[in-house]
């Protein structure tokens, strides 16, 4: 989970690397009306500080988000104060209200620690739909898509203030191993130094369709978006109708 060190720089730092939030949204809102047009109000389950909800606001007439981390989610409350949002996991989600759209972005999804929570978060978001709604995740690297060994670093400076992000994955079974560090330097506070450490489960893509699919979810996958891993859309399966 994010601590307040990486909540307060994220959005800056991810954003200097390429990331675009603004087209994301965008791009999810799209797919999502391409299923249900209507789509009024969405929930952003693990919505950290409201980096992909506050442009999701500029597409549904009600946004709200789900999120663990305090830190994050006093980051967001400052970058989308319209928006109702929830302490709270997505293991065991209930809110007792129902969206059109429920999204989980930037490989989130990841944090859960096996098929089975991942089944029982899928089931908990179909329960919170409403009739016609959509559910949109963007998963972690796949299994068979990830890398071992993975270093990558950057260095960007927003204003007065420089920042290095360095991170080195290992690949364990199906675990990714994630150790990240940061130096901010910026005048006045001088540098500081912090690490954060995520393990990040590597399903297979279809693990996470058959996930789907147990938890009552018609789903289909949308290759080459979200920096390459793709989105998974997926609405409620209709019964089989009776002979």
């Amino acid at each position: 989970m994010y601590g307040p060190g990486m909540a307060e720089i994220y959005e800056l730092l991810h954003e200097s690397r390429g990331k675009d939030y603004r087209a994301e949204a965008a791009t999810v809102a799209g797919l999502a009306r391409s299923r249900n047009p209507q789509a009024a109000t969405l929930l952003d389950v693990a919505c950290g500080t409201g980096a992909h909800l506050r442009h999701f606001a500029g597409h549904f007439d009600k946004v709200e988000g789900l999120e663990l981390s305090d830190a994050m989610l006093s980051m967001a409350r400052t970058a989308v104060p319209a928006a109702v949002l929830h302490s709270g996991d997505m293991r065991d989600l209930a809110l007792g209200r129902s969206y059109d759209v429920i999204t989980c972005m930037f490989g989130s999804i990841a944090y859960l620690k096996d098929t089975d929570e991942l089944t029982s978060a899928l089931r908990s978001f179909a329960e919170h739909l409403t009739a016609g709604g959509v559910v949109a995740v963007d998963p972690w690297w796949f299994l068979e898509t990830s890398l071992e060994h993975h270093v990558s670093g950057d260095t960007v400076t927003v204003g007065r203030r420089t920042m290095t992000r360095v991170s080195y994955t290992e690949r364990e079974g199906h675990t990714s191993h994630m150790s990240v560090h940061y130096v901010v330097a910026e005048p006045g506070s001088g540098v500081r130094h912090f690490v954060e450490r995520h393990a990040l489960t590597l399903f297979t893509r279809a693990q996470y369709e058959e996930a789907f699919a147990r938890a009552g979810l018609r789903v289909t996958y949308v290759g080459g978006i979200q920096s390459g891993r793709g989105l998974f859309l997926a609405d409620r399966a209709q019964p089989a109708a009776q002979g």
